[in-house]
């Protein structure tokens, strides 16, 4: 098995608690207790969107650290509190409380970078309280910023103070691209929710730190998101040869879907850097249903 830490990205999903995934990429039995251990002995990274909504307990995310594998790095997402209720304003305890866990995390060589998802109607305007809150969060961690407004994407002022800033800081800028999932209508029921849900922000390839934090959207039908995900296949490959590390997090409309686009974007990734070994086979494809218990797996 490669560790994670042998590899030169990461590369996940925004979920593990998928109870679809049993008998397709998770054993057939496996209980919500194997879905992370099985998670991370084939991918290095996940999106921690769960702390958006609600932190865990800190006995929680000690277990998180200690049923992944070495190298294995968690990416939590600010909660909403601090980010959409509060406005990065006047949010010291909630801030406490997020770094406590991200502590726990670093001990155990697990803490990706922080991500901080700021709401639509976060402008230009808001960029004081972002660089005020930013200064305030302790270096020693790494973190990335998601924004969506059009103030940010203005190919001028506004777009330029905000890429340097995150620069003089060392952040990563997120890099949000869903042009896949908004290239046709939907054709099936999830990418009509998804396409309720998800914005459509302006491509970007910006640069701002070290660990390029990307996040695609793609289809769930795996054929229609290869003329833009292979781009960003190349592109990915020269920050890699560069020596940054990226975080590239594959989304689909159905989650069901995730893990089959995220193994086919790695071997697109390999078209351009043949010296990145395999992914580690998935744990239904180690330890197989016999035919007589299940259908044949997608993975």
């Amino acid at each position: 098995m490669t560790s994670g830490n042998t590899r030169p990205y990461f590369l996940g999903c925004p979920v593990w608690a998928c109870e679809n995934w049993q008998g397709h990429f998770y054993t057939e039995h496996a209980g919500r207790e194997n879905f992370l251990p099985q998670y991370s002995s084939v991918f290095n990274t996940v999106e921690g969107n769960s702390t958006f909504h609600g932190l865990p307990t800190l006995s929680t995310i000690r277990r998180w650290a200690e049923t992944t594998e070495e190298g294995f790095q968690f990416a939590l997402k600010f909660p909403r509190e601090i980010s959409h209720q509060r406005r990065l304003r006047s949010v010291e305890q909630p801030t406490r409380e997020f770094l406590r866990r991200l502590e726990i995390l670093e001990e155990a060589g697990r803490a990706g970078p922080a991500f901080l998802q700021l709401p639509p109607d976060f402008s230009s305007r808001d960029l004081p309280a972002l660089e005020e809150y930013l200064d305030t969060l302790p270096c020693h961690f790494s973190y990335a910023v998601e924004v969506r407004h059009a103030d940010f994407f203005d190919q001028g002022e506004h777009e330029k103070a905000f890429n340097t800033f995150l620069q003089e800081y060392l952040i990563d800028r997120v890099l949000f691209d869903s042009r896949p999932l908004f290239s046709a209508p939907p054709s099936t029921s999830a990418e009509a929710a998804a396409q309720d849900r998800k914005p459509l922000v302006p491509h970007r390839e910006t640069v701002t730190g070290q660990s390029p934090f990307i996040r695609l959207v793609g289809r769930d039908d795996a054929e229609l998101v290869w003329p833009w995900w292979k781009q960003w296949a190349k592109t990915v490959a020269g920050w890699i040869e560069q020596g940054k590390k990226p975080y590239v997090f594959i989304h689909a409309p159905n989650e069901f879907f995730a893990p089959k686009l995220a193994k086919r974007f790695h071997r697109h990734l390999q078209e351009h850097l043949s010296s990145i070994p395999d992914l580690p086979s998935s744990p239904v494809e180690i330890y197989p249903v016999p035919p007589h218990e299940s259908q044949l797996h997608l993975f």
